[in-house]
């Protein structure tokens, strides 16, 4: 049986010039308010997005080495931008797989994301080939481990992180946001850490709750309780991007400095190799009795 590795991902805009074509697709033909796309360009270019972006080079960087990790082929696949899940599912079936494993580079299970993946490849499959779809690795020791390690020894306050979304998920059963305090705790404990909490970020203006506390509002909360030194741990994203670059590295930061707080971040695992064997291990989870390059 010939298996392939789907690594998708949300996709990121290559260049400035993307970032209208990128948020259209975000928007799915809704309609774009143009002071948006004006604040969108321009955190991107404040983080340093000119004419190429990091990110995409560090899911390349992730694929190529967790193709040589695996002994699999791994082809990337994004949500919204080349080269995009249908394509890279056309490109795995003309090679001849009849085998897929999709994996997201987002450790935690909801209905408004990791589902969104699942659907798209399963339309672009439609079931030409066997389709194995990890859906959360939240849990994973592996993981578990690395992010324990980055924390390890800290005499900061903990914040572990992770991307908002509208609150009525919980009423609705999403386990996302029980999925997130329990990879929380895990970490936790595993580096023996005592001080901590957990808020959110990135929230969108949607006109109805999301889930928090806000990362900002919750230093004003630590502030109060005279927690002067922070570490926060996106334990949400495995990448440096437009959410930890933007919203954490400026507009939390800015708000720690503007409360007298010491804030600092974890390294993002990215395409480090530990985090590479991660993923290997997750993918070969999945696929109990599979050995190198079957």
């Amino acid at each position: 049986m010939q298996t392939v590795v789907l690594l998708m991902a949300y996709g990121s805009p290559e260049s400035l010039a993307d970032v209208p074509a990128y948020y259209a697709d975000i928007r799915g033909g809704r309609p774009i308010a143009p002071e948006k796309l004006v604040e969108l360009t321009e955190r991107y270019r404040r983080i340093g997005i000119q004419d190429s972006n990091p990110l995409n080079a560090i899911t390349e960087e992730t694929r190529a080495r967790l193709a040589e990790e695996l002994g699999l082929p791994v082809l990337t696949g994004m949500k919204h931008w080349p080269p995009r899940i249908a394509e890279a599912t056309e490109t795995t079936l003309a090679g001849g797989a009849d085998r897929i494993v999709g994996l997201v580079l987002a450790p935690h299970y909801s209905r408004m994301s990791i589902a969104g993946y699942r659907s798209q490849l399963e339309a672009a499959l439609e079931d030409r080939a066997e389709l194995v779809f990890i859906e959360s690795w939240h849990d994973d020791p592996g993981f578990v481990g690395f992010l324990a390690d980055r924390i390890r020894g800290t005499d900061a306050h903990v914040i572990f992180t992770a991307h908002s979304l509208p609150a009525r998920i919980v009423d609705e059963g999403d386990p996302y946001r029980d999925q997130l305090l329990e990879t929380a705790r895990l970490v936790a404990e595993a580096a023996g850490i005592t001080s901590w909490s957990f808020s959110f970020q990135s929230e969108s203006s949607t006109g109805e709750p999301w889930l928090g506390p806000d990362i900002c509002d919750h230093l004003d909360e630590l502030h109060g309780e005279g927690i002067g030194k922070v570490l926060v741990c996106p334990v949400g994203f495995v990448s440096d991007h437009l959410e930890i670059r933007w919203d954490i590295d400026t507009e939390a930061v800015d708000k720690a400095r503007e409360l007298g707080m010491e804030l600092a971040r974890i390294e993002m695992p990215n395409a480090e190799p530990r985090f590479i064997g991660v993923l290997a291990d997750v993918v070969r989870g999945a696929l109990p009795g599979e050995t190198e390059g079957t």
